[in-house]
């Protein structure tokens, strides 16, 4: 099995920065894609961005050029470093894992509140 756990929301203002840490454990050598979902009140959960194992990625257009997502390999934890909040990005933020080629594990949420 596969254990996430997020860290690094909080309240800022709009055009503030803030980084999300998502700390994986258990069988993270299974791991192929690991990504960044939202869900913001009186919505569905939405896809961030997403980082294959071979790098490639994938964003949303409404943050694309603001946010990006990277991994280190080696602390075994994946980042979203989002620039230039605005307040359409207050959502609870969720790391996702797909791993063994089927399973899909989801970490507790942070939320993020970007004030005007």
């Amino acid at each position: 099995q596969v254990q996430l756990v997020e860290s690094g929301g909080g309240l800022v203002q709009a055009g503030d920065s803030l980084r999300l840490s998502c700390a994986a454990s258990g069988d993270t050598i299974y791991i192929s894609t690991m990504g960044w979902y939202r869900q913001a009140p009186g919505k569905e959960r939405e896809l961030v961005a997403a980082l294959a194992r071979g790098e490639s990625t994938n964003y949303a257009d409404s943050v694309k050029g603001r946010f990006t997502i990277s991994r280190d390999n080696a602390k075994n934890t994946l980042y979203l470093q989002m620039n230039s909040l605005k307040p359409e990005d207050t959502a609870v933020y969720y790391c996702y894992a797909h791993y063994r080629g089927y399973l899909d594990v989801w970490g507790q949420g942070t939320l993020v509140t970007v004030s005007s």
